[in-house]
């Protein structure tokens, strides 16, 4: 078979981390006679050159390539392009890993579009990543109808036969930014480049040791050099105007502004700040116009103008307060609804605890960052202002799964609300109310009010979630300001209420929302990931189950939300033989604690099975919940005994000592459901007054 993909790996001294890369590679969902792994040895001098050795003596197609030290990873890659027989390169840092179906979907999808680039959707593990660039799939992406600007890094598909055709190579040497370099040509020639955010595809490794090349200081003369570079690219693929702007402004806004921001620039030691903020201005007076900054988000705009106006100690000032800016929300409800959890929030920013506030003036909105009006004043001359585009102001909700972390966006309904506030508390300016232009009057927050509905069968851009921990996190975007928090913590008393686990499907999924320990966070368990179903049923109580006679059939209500009804069933144990039956059934919807499908009320499934009193006469039998389910969840015990006599009277009660071994409910004695929740609470009070002590 021809091979459709190469990955090259340019490795250098990875020690234990590259076996995760190793192990995905092998894992890979294309056969073996497809796809191709060149690992280039740039000089190593750990244990890899063996190691490496031996993998491609096990795997025909593995292969290594040894060299001497070129001191980066661009004549690596040269290397690994020369020697690849594939018709796409995929490129792999020795520290990250590939999804398993990874190469055979980004391939196909590739092939499908007509595509000479593939970008797959990327997950950071300690590394930032694009975010708007995967919100969906682009079959049919360019620099213009997408932000692939955003995403410069090389960990993506080429077509080999335009990486040729163009003499397309990555720059060799001790340097940075080549891969910027790289990628930004090929967006530009491209005829067509396609964008896969439905699988998660390449996952992006901050090492524990942070030891990855693009985490160390950089030298800053250097660096801007060889920014230089890529703009260079820009220019050379573009005209003058709108579009060469708006590709210029990512280098603006990510490699100069956003290294002026907040803590990243207040950590900084002073001689190197002010170096680094010296040949970031050089770049910015030499090569950008007007219109790159003036495409900025409001409080970027600012710190683009100090940067040109050469007022490092404003923008000092200016990240001192911005240091303080965090999201906040309240979760307001939470409940199920026809097989989607409705999730209601308001959501804000926030300075030393307060909510930010804003100025009206006239029909325009401002921003109030505490800076002398002198700052403004330069700042303005150079094209930018505070004002603050309030009505595009935004929230998303974010679902992140805690072991990959992959994420989804969801769909949010929104509204934004000015409420006035009396004063301006904490934000006031060195130079006094009139150096902000005004007292209090005038001044406002902006409240966001969201919902959103999570549909646990299409979360994952059309697709179901997978197994595992999903956290729900929101992110704020207003004023050039994007930062995320966790859901759950601060809530209202009655939006735990309508909180039950879930069977949604077919195939049957159980979805667990909770409330996380110790932060008290909403997180979703799918699939049983975390052992919190059986926490579920504690509450059961016999009143909940009905026996009914000819034909002879048992039904528990249940506090779980379904849609329609599925196959489920009930798991019976002797008490005194361990001798098991088990009794399929249906799992339907009911009506809630209100009447009905309220939102916002717990919902009470009917499981409903056959009783076949004559096989259970005479005997007490321990109930445990059969869930209709495609993951590997075992029986969930219930809090519940069936008591069967001789003559076929079926009754339901409480577990006793002597039949099940479990202690008796009743005055001075608990359940062991409750003995087991009441461990569970001592354990994480004690866990939380050590770390109280140690702090």
């Amino acid at each position: 078979m021809p091979i459709k993909v190469s990955v090259v790996i340019p490795v250098y001294n990875p020690g234990p981390y590259i076996e995760d890369c190793i192990a995905s590679l092998l894992r890979q969902s294309l056969p073996d006679d497809e796809y191709e792994a060149i690992f280039v040895d740039d000089g190593s001098t750990d244990e890899t050159p063996a190691r490496l050795d031996r993998l491609a003596a096990e795997h025909p197609h593995m292969h290594v390539v040894h060299q001497e030290g070129s001191g980066w990873s661009g004549k690596p890659r040269n290397v690994g392009i020369a020697a690849a027989q594939g018709e796409f390169i995929q490129f792999v840092d020795n520290d990250d890993w590939l999804g398993d179906e990874a190469l055979e979907r980004m391939y196909d999808y590739g092939v499908k579009n007509g595509a000479d680039v593939i970008v797959g959707k990327m997950a950071g593990k300690g590394r930032p990543v694009p975010r708007e660039l995967f919100r969906r799939n682009r079959p049919h992406a360019n620099v213009e109808n997408a932000p692939l600007i955003d995403s410069l890094t090389p960990h993506k598909m080429f077509r080999k036969a335009f990486l040729d055709e163009h003499g397309l190579r990555y720059r060799e040497g001790r340097r940075r930014l080549e891969d910027h370099v790289f990628v930004t040509e090929a967006y530009l020639r491209a005829e067509n480049v396609a964008v896969l955010s439905d699988y998660l595809c390449y996952y992006h490794v901050k090492r524990e040791d942070a030891s990855n090349a693009g985490f160390q200081r950089f030298d800053p003369v250097g660096y801007f050099q060889n920014l230089r570079e890529a703009l260079d690219v820009v220019e050379r693929f573009t005209a003058p105007g709108p579009l060469r702007d708006r590709l210029f402004r990512r280098w603006l806004r990510n490699e100069m502004v956003e290294r002026m921001r907040g803590q990243r620039v207040l950590k900084l030691p002073d001689d190197y700040r002010r170096e680094l903020f010296a040949e970031m201005r050089k770049v910015v007076l030499e090569r950008f116009g007007p219109g790159v900054a003036a495409g900025l988000q409001p409080t970027q705009r600012i710190v683009a103008g100090l940067i040109a106006a050469d007022r490092l100690a404003d923008i000092e000032e200016f990240a001192r307060w911005e240091a303080g800016i965090r999201p906040t929300a309240v979760l307001e409800h939470l409940g199920w609804e026809n097989g989607r959890l409705a999730i209601r929030f308001t959501a804000e920013y926030t300075s030393g605890g307060e909510p930010v506030t804003f100025r009206a003036d006239g029909d325009q909105d401002l921003l109030v960052p505490p800076l002398p009006r002198t700052s403004l004043d330069a700042i303005a001359l150079l094209g930018a202002d505070t004002s603050a585009p309030l009505a595009r102001s935004r929230v998303d909700l974010v679902v992140r799964e805690r072991a990959t972390a992959a994420e989804f966006f969801q769909p949010v309904e929104l509204t934004r609300e000015k409420v006035a506030v009396e004063g301006a508390h904490g934000l006031e300016s060195p130079g006094g109310p009139a150096a902000l232009g005004g007292s209090g009057a005038g001044r406002f927050r902006q409240v966001l009010r969201a919902t959103s509905r999570i549909d646990p069968l299409s979360a994952a851009n059309g697709g179901p979630l997978d197994a595992g921990v999903w956290d729900v996190l929101i992110r704020i975007g207003s004023c050039g300001w994007s930062k995320e928090t966790r859901l759950g913590s601060v809530r209202r008393e009655e939006a735990g209420r309508g909180r039950a686990a879930a069977v949604v499907g077919p195939p049957g999924r159980v979805v667990v929302p909770y409330w996380t320990d110790p932060h008290g966070n909403l997180s979703l368990d799918i699939g049983g990931k975390t052992g919190r179903i059986p926490y579920e049923f504690t509450e059961l109580a016999p009143a909940d189950v009905t026996v009914t006679t000819g034909p002879d059939s048992l039904t528990v209500a249940l506090p779980v939300h379904v849609q329609g009804e599925t196959g489920a069933g009930l798991r019976l144990t002797r008490a005194a033989t361990g001798r098991l039956v088990d009794l399929p059934g249906t799992l339907s919807a009911g009506e809630s604690d209100r009447g009905g499908l309220t939102v916002g009320a717990v919902d009470r499934a009917r499981l409903s099975v056959g009783l076949p009193i004559g096989e259970l006469a005479g005997g007490t039998w321990r109930l445990a919940l059969l869930l209709p389910t495609a993951g590997d969840i075992p029986p969930v015990g219930l809090p519940l005994a069936l008591d069967v006599s001789a003559d076929g009277l079926a009754t339901v009660g409480r577990p006793a000592d002597a039949a099940t071994g479990l202690a008796a409910t009743g005055p001075g004695r608990r359940s062991p459901a409750a003995r087991l929740v009441a461990s569970t609470f001592l354990r994480r009070a004690a866990g939380r007054l050590r770390r109280a002590l140690k702090k």
